[in-house]
This record gives structure tokens, sequence and C-alpha cells, in this order.
């Protein structure tokens, strides 16, 4: 496993105390899973996303990721309706792992109220958090 300084944290997202990761993207956020949630989980196998249409509430479960260590469910960072999945997950799980913030991308939603990412950890506030749990 990497140290935190060791891993990236792009500065134009939010992030969740669950390490989620949120990308505001004009009227669409993008999700997916922190650079240290894919170091702590290890070499990842599986993903489960929900289906495009599907509508959650800021906080629910949307899915799973799988690794050879653990399984561990993934939390909404903001509510809305399901816009597109990446598809390219389901054959190739490990992209999570190689590029959790680019190719390794979970979905696309519709927010029902922007405000929620205001809600989210910045950067420096989700490192904090990470350096209180070593």
């Amino acid at each position: 496993m990497k140290e935190i300084s060791e891993l990236t944290f792009p500065d134009d997202l939010r992030y969740t105390k669950d390490h989620e990761w949120a990308r505001l993207e004009k009227d669409y956020v993008r999700i997916g899973i922190s650079d240290y949630a894919q170091n702590q989980l290890g070499d990842i196998v599986f993903v489960e996303l929900p289906q495009v249409g599907d509508k959650f509430s800021q906080g629910d479960e949307f899915g799973i990721v799988e690794s050879v260590k653990a399984a561990s469910e993934m939390f909404l960072p903001v509510g809305g309706t399901i816009a597109m999945i990446n598809a390219g997950l389901e054959p190739n799980p490990e992209t999570v792992n190689n590029s959790p913030y680019d190719d390794g991308w979970m979905m696309l939603i519709k927010p029902d109220d922007l405000a929620e990412l205001d809600a989210l950890m910045d950067k420096d506030a989700y490192l904090e958090m990470l350096k209180g749990d070593e």
C-alpha cells in the first residue's frame, strides 16, 4: 500500500467521508472512488453499478466494489438520477486502480440539488481527515 503522500487528490473534486469523489461537469456530476479508496482496497476485481435512470438521494448506497481483499459499498455524494454509467468497468474493473479519476470513473448523475456539493470536503479537508485516520 502507498503512503498518503504518494497518492493523487485533484483540486477540482469534492470528497466524501466514505472516499467517493464528485466532479461538477456542466449540469452533471461525475462520481468515482478516490485514489486512497482504491489503494486501501487493493486489486479491484468487480464493480457493481446501478442502472441508467435509477434515482437516489445523497448518501444512498449505489453500488459495490470488490477487491481480492474485501467488498465495499459505495455511497452517493449527491442525490439525483443516473444519466450514464461507465460500462467499461464491467469487463475491466482494474481500471479503477489504474485511473480512479479519469478512466475509472463510476457514473454521471443529474443532481437534484447542486448545493449538496457544497457539503462535501475539498481536497485540503479530505487530506486532513485521512491524516486523522492514520
